[in-house]
């Protein structure tokens, strides 16, 4: 059966465990055997530069190429469906890698692929991410047990995977956003079972200072996404969540901050944290490239299956 990595929901902690490992051993090496003359289609619906630059980066440090398709010059924007596609694409490539607006777009061509489908963004999802976001929270902070704080929108693709994959390994959450901004009720659901399996709490609250309180981790994303519409009305929501100096001095004072980039300074976060020594930004920017070879090193067997 392909195993497909379009959530986090539906993997356990040894996928994720499996994958960091790889991207671990991988990240101060090329090895161009791994993955050999196979072919990433990376089939986008929306801008990128990291998550693009790194997967194809990735692809080829481990031997193999890759393929960028607009979906706006694709027959996809002539209504071929995207059954059709994905049978078609299963013929000619051995990964699709898709950054679409719809989640339920995503699953559609997992439905039907017959290779791997890797989420590379969608509404409400960003599992590439996640897992680069971890492998820097390791790297910084080791395995123990840790408060992550998320400030800002908690109905966010960032917040959703950080949310799963930090109960995956038994993290304490917190996640402090305006009312109406809350994350999605599903992945609360999910978190919550995954952290009466591995432990830690998820914590949902409208006050920053009580999530940042003693945290190890601050982490925050953009308060407009690409083509929102209602700009100014969020703007309004999320001002009293920005990040700033008086914020953070309620985190341990070896906190890492953390944000997935581009960053809007002066909105979601203040140059002073943005650029202070307590940011990782740019490590964990770096890690999405390692992220993704194991990610792809994972999902093309060549790394084996725990």
């Amino acid at each position: 059966m392909v195993k497909h990595l379009l959530t986090l929901a539906d993997w356990k902690r040894k996928d994720v465990e499996e994958v960091l490992s790889a991207a671990r051993k991988l990240k101060p090496v090329r090895d161009g055997s791994l993955l050999r003359n196979r072919t990433l289609l990376l089939l986008f619906e929306k801008p990128s530069t990291r998550t693009r630059v790194s997967f194809e980066v990735a692809i080829s440090q481990l031997g193999g190429r890759s393929i960028y398709m607009d979906s706006r010059t694709s027959q996809l924007s002539r209504g071929e469906s995207l059954r059709d596609t994905a049978q078609v694409l299963s013929r000619y490539v051995d990964f699709i890698t898709a950054r679409v607006y719809r989640q339920s777009a995503l699953e559609e061509l997992a439905r039907w692929a017959e290779i791997p489908v890797i989420n590379a963004l969608s509404d409400l999802y960003h599992p590439c991410q996640g897992i680069g976001d971890m492998m820097t929270i390791m790297e910084k902070k080791g395995n123990g047990k840790l408060k992550i704080a998320f400030v800002g929108d908690g109905n966010n693709n960032v917040t959703h995977s950080l949310m799963l994959i930090a109960s995956l390994f038994g993290h304490d959450m917190w996640v402090a956003s305006p009312q109406g901004y809350e994350p999605n009720g599903s992945v609360v659901k999910k978190a919550i079972e995954n952290h009466l399996h591995h432990g830690g709490d998820l914590e949902l609250t409208d006050d920053p200072v009580e999530a940042v309180r003693d945290a190890d981790v601050v982490y925050t994303d953009v308060w407009v996404s690409m083509g929102r519409e209602d700009a100014k009305e969020r703007m309004e929501a999320l001002r009293p969540y920005q990040v700033n100096a008086n914020l953070v001095k309620h985190a341990k004072k070896d906190h890492i901050f953390m944000h997935c980039l581009p960053a809007h300074a002066g909105q979601e976060v203040t140059q002073e944290v943005l650029y202070s020594k307590n940011s990782v930004v740019f490590d964990q920017a770096e890690n999405r490239l390692h992220a993704q070879k194991g990610i792809l090193a994972y999902l093309g067997g060549a790394v084996q299956s725990p």
